[in-house]
């Protein structure tokens, strides 16, 4: 077949190569002028099925609730009334009865995924600082311990193997960790990479395999009729001129991440993605004294909400906090200083003489689960809606996104 996606973010390239190797024909729409420009580019690195509970809990509300007016929280909300901001909360409490079985569900995706994920770069000869050293988290109190002990008999029972760790064994995984902690868990099995470079590599090797890539267009309609998908669009490289553009395809698939809301609208479809705001600073280990001081291994801190990864010899990647906002991507500085000051206190000897800040929009449902399904609109499927685990959960909702496509039908 002759398909069309929307988006070229790391779950359009992945859904991309999952169709390619099914032998169809694939063209890729992109409003960047480059494939993972967005959300894929310097996202906090985990590859984390130990980060899979889903946040619809009671505890989630009053942690927001407490953090609602400080501004170095790790959740912030603007508070100006928007339609789409409160109908996405209402539906997110709606979701907390089922906390355990999106939770657990989420794990077996994630367990998944990595066995594509890691299938690809091996196929495709991929360098893109894959790091298999697993990921630490840790807690600063018993009470958020006791909290984490319940999630985590329910990653156990879901197939990850998760285990509990003192102190003292925390600073045997990680030795540059500075501090004294009431105790964590460790995912051995878990991994770190860059899913810029990741991305981008792939978007790469399916352009060489034959995927046709349209950059800088912008979507204006979607429509389906006689059995084939036409998709309009405008080039912002069109300078002198707004002349819209059409390709017809037998299907297409939306991958556009906090785009998708918009253009399921355009085919009567309700896809809830809200724009979730996350910050990460990149510190560049340019000596060797950083370098030997910076941790090797992933880490999430439970209290501060960050997580960090390492990747490669010179670079420490640093990312956190959740921003409900809109669609505003302003990096400001008082969401930044925090993740630097975390960075300052927990490893002292390693240099912070150059960081780059990086704001990203993350496609939220209010059910944190990914949205892979069929429109109403015959021959349009979406692959969409991952949140903070779109690196995580991608490579599997692509193979799942193209079992739809293969098996469906229109007249």
């Amino acid at each position: 077949m002759n398909i069309g996606i929307i988006g070229s973010g790391v779950t359009g390239v992945t859904t991309a190569d999952a169709l390619l190797c099914r032998g169809h024909n694939v063209t890729i729409i992109e409003r960047q002028p480059y494939a993972a420009m967005e959300t894929s580019f310097a996202n906090g690195g985990q590859l984390s099925a130990s980060n899979a509970e889903v946040w619809n809990s009671w505890g989630t509300i009053a942690k927001g609730l407490k953090w609602m007016f400080k501004q170095d929280a790790p959740l912030l909300m603007n508070l100006r009334p928007s339609w789409h901001k409160y109908s996405w909360l209402a539906e997110f409490m709606a979701a907390i009865p089922q906390y355990r079985s999106n939770t657990a569900h989420t794990v077996k995706l994630a367990l998944e995924a990595r066995k594509h994920l890691f299938a690809i770069a091996e196929r495709e000869s991929l360098d893109f600082n894959l790091d298999k050293r697993g990921i630490l988290h840790f807690y600063h109190d018993a009470d958020s311990f006791k909290t984490a002990e319940r999630a985590n008999k329910i990653l156990n029972e879901s197939g990850l193997e998760r285990y509990a760790v003192t102190n003292e064994e925390i600073k045997q995984i990680e030795p540059s960790l500075h501090g004294k902690f009431f105790g964590g868990f460790y995912t051995p099995s878990d991994a770190t990479g860059d899913i810029h470079k990741f991305t981008f590599g792939l978007a790469q090797t399916c352009h060489r395999r034959g995927a046709l890539f349209v950059n800088q267009a912008s979507v204006s309609s979607i429509n389906a009729s006689k059995g084939s998908v036409q998709v309009s669009y405008t080039r912002s490289s069109d300078r002198h001129s707004q002349e819209s553009h059409q390709l017809e395809f037998d299907r297409v698939v939306i991958c556009a991440g906090t785009g998708s809301r918009q253009l399921a609208a355009l085919n009567r479809d309700h896809v809830n993605v809200y724009p979730v705001k996350g910050y990460s600073i990149t510190v560049h280990l340019d000596d060797e004294i950083s370098q030997q001081a910076g941790p090797k291994v992933s880490l999430l801190d439970d209290a501060a909400k960050i997580v960090t990864s390492r990747l490669g010899v010179d670079r420490f990647r640093v990312a956190g906090t959740a921003e409900f906002n809109g669609f505003n991507l302003d990096i400001r500085a008082d969401r930044i200083q925090p993740l630097i000051d975390w960075s300052r206190r927990l490893f002292p000897t390693m240099s912070t003489r150059r960081v780059v800040p990086w704001a990203g929009l993350r496609p939220m449902m209010p059910d944190m689960m990914p949205t892979v399904r069929e429109s109403r609109a015959p021959g349009i499927f979406y692959n969409t809606g991952h949140g903070h685990l779109g690196w995580t959960l991608s490579a599997v909702t692509a193979q799942m996104v193209a079992d739809a496509i293969d098996t469906s039908n229109i007249t």
